[in-house]
């Protein structure tokens, strides 16, 4: 089994679940992880020690503001919320403003609510983008460092009370487009600035999620950064991907968004995988039906509220039922559910005797796209360093948005 170290906190399966908007809220790391579990022979499970041993991988919130955290708005508190199972809490936090972002991690650490602070400089959203955020802020070198240095210090000082430090990691893109590539300046400040890992999305805020992600891009960034794991992440979309990403690159573990959309499974897999065991898990059309009933009740057990649990599974369904023959209708109606008794009467006409499809429910999920011009403050990528006026924008641009 390889494994990895963040820090203070161990790892058993080199395995990251990717901060995903609307995604990755309790109830589906909850699936994921339990997937990754299963993986596990008994012994392996039950050595799970809190704040300092997940053996199954990591499982991260969706990114959360910095500002949002700072005033405590309920709906941010309510993500930062960890699944009491979880043995090791992790949460992306988003930001602009150096203070806000010591600011945030100060709360999330004095107050024992992670025990792993991952800072989001990936998110290629226009609405990040334009504010100078995710993605485009480490082109202005001197703000990155200012952020992650005193995350890191605001963690260190936060730790003092507690059995051991929160390790703040930084996952980034290559960076705006391929004229402005920042990942490999970004890898050296963050490691010396202190965090505990780096991980790099392969592709540019330019590509968003389209073309294919340029592995070779992590293996520079693991020949740049040697004192900290490097994490690879892209195109990841079965456990054999993910094998040779760290067979190809020579990176430390890998860090998996869109590939598990639908398919929380895909954990099995991934764990399984770096255990060098042959062992996959191949659904039939009953077992995912399962599977999206058991979402559904989560879902509303953590909202408390059934009509907002089956809106927000919405969104999974054309992911849990990719390369199944369904129909249009049934896909549309399964789309519309507003309760579980509607939930259950949908999916009791499937037919549930359909085994595992095969390719057709693996490889890509969602919407890739098509690559965009990003979004930037003006007259942002006429410096690397931040003047006076930029400084007032970045001070007003936190924002309660959310994106990966």
């Amino acid at each position: 089994m390889t494994s990895l170290q963040i820090g203070p906190v161990s790892v058993g399966s080199p395995v990251v679940l990717a901060p995903m908007a609307g995604v990755t809220n309790p109830p589906f790391r909850r699936l994921c992880r339990e997937a990754g579990l299963a993986a596990l022979d008994e012994d392996a499970r039950a050595a799970a020690r809190p704040g300092e041993y997940a053996p199954a991988g990591l499982y991260v919130t969706e990114m959360v503001t910095s500002r949002a955290l700072v005033e405590r708005t309920p709906e941010t508190m309510r993500m930062v919320t960890a699944d009491p199972l979880e043995p090791v809490r992790s949460v992306q936090l988003y930001g602009v403003d150096p203070a806000t972002v010591s600011a945030a991690v100060r709360i999330l650490v004095e107050e024992d609510r992670a025990d792993h602070v991952d800072l989001n400089f990936g998110c290629p959203v226009p609405k990040v983008t334009r504010k100078g955020g995710g993605a485009a802020l480490p082109w202005k070198r001197d703000l990155f460092q200012a952020i992650v240095t005193g995350a890191v210090a605001a963690a260190r000082e936060g730790s003092r009370h507690r059995d051991r430090e929160v390790p703040v990691t930084v996952k980034m893109r290559m960076g705006i487009d391929d004229d402005h590539l920042t990942y490999l300046d970004a890898g050296r400040i963050a490691e010396q600035a202190g965090v505990s890992a780096v991980a790099l999305h392969a592709r540019t805020a330019a590509q968003h999620y389209s073309g294919e992600a340029r592995w070779e891009t992590v293996a520079r960034l693991k020949e740049t950064v040697r004192s900290v794991p490097v994490l690879g992440n892209g195109d990841i979309w079965s456990a054999e991907d993910a094998v040779e990403m760290v067979r190809r690159t020579g990176c430390d573990g890998v860090v998996v968004g869109r590939g598990c959309q639908g398919r929380p499974w895909l954990f099995t897999d991934l764990v399984a995988g770096f255990a060098g065991s042959p062992l996959r898990v191949r659904p039939g059309l009953a077992e995912v039906a399962a599977v999206i009933r058991r979402h559904a009740e989560l879902m509303v057990e953590h909202f408390e509220s059934e009509t907002k649990a089956l809106r927000e599974l919405r969104k999974h369904m054309a992911w849990y039922l990719k390369g199944y023959v369904v129909g249009g209708d049934a896909r549309r109606e399964l789309g519309l559910v507003s309760t579980l008794t509607e939930l259950d009467e949908r999916l009791a006409v499937l037919d549930l005797t359909q085994p595992y499809p095969g390719e057709g429910a693996e490889g890509p999920r969602g919407r890739a796209g098509s690559p965009k011009v990003p979004h930037l403050p003006e007259a942002w990528l006429d410096s690397q360093e931040v003047d006076e006026r930029l400084r007032r924008l970045l001070t007003e641009a936190e924002l309660s948005v959310s994106g990966g």
